[in-house]
């Protein structure tokens, strides 16, 4: 899909020689939260130009709740009428020092054998962040003592739903909301 119509101060960004970033919709219900993935991959657009790009489209949305989380050249936005949080990480060497850092008890697995340990870690955080921005502040959460929706049964905790989103090989993403 192309990139949406901008405002006036986001057409020099979007018009670049080499095309405008794409949208990918990675989520989208009657009732729910409407996801979509821009990926500034091939253009020239920067960090900053696709921060604005993803605030501007969040802007333009009539919803009464916006996410945002960039990794760049991806962003990932949603909006929804309920609570809204999304988050995407890069899969990246993660030292056990940091995992046991955001894990709760019950999240903590043998490191030496953990198959696929940088993904998985990736995701734990990914999907924490992504509840803390749907329960509120991200930063007011402990990662410590937050439960990651990685391990809720059918993706379900109460009135809220948690979804890993298809990003790409080296990236995860999720998405958390109130149904």
């Amino acid at each position: 899909m192309d990139a949406p119509a901008a405002g006036p101060s986001l057409r020099p960004l979007l018009s670049a020689p080499d095309g405008p970033p794409s949208m990918r919709p990675l989520l989208s219900a009657p009732d729910g939260p409407q996801v979509h993935l821009l990926d500034a991959s091939g253009t020239r657009l920067g960090e900053a130009g696709l921060r604005a790009w993803a605030r501007s489209w969040c802007e333009d949305q009539r919803a009464a709740h916006h996410s945002r989380s960039y990794r760049h050249p991806y962003a990932l936005i949603a909006w929804h009428g309920m609570r809204v949080g999304v988050d995407l990480e890069q899969v990246e060497p993660f030292d056990r020092a940091f995992a046991e850092s955001i894990c709760t008890p019950q999240e903590q697995l043998p490191w030496a054998s953990m198959p696929d340990r940088d993904a998985r870690c990736a995701s734990l955080w990914s999907s924490k962040e992504a509840l803390a921005k749907t329960l509120g502040d991200a930063l007011a959460y402990d990662p410590r003592r937050l439960p990651s929706p990685l391990l809720w049964p059918d993706g379900r905790a109460g009135a809220l739903r948690a979804l890993q989103l298809p990003v790409g090989d080296r990236h995860v993403a999720w998405v958390c909301f109130e149904e």
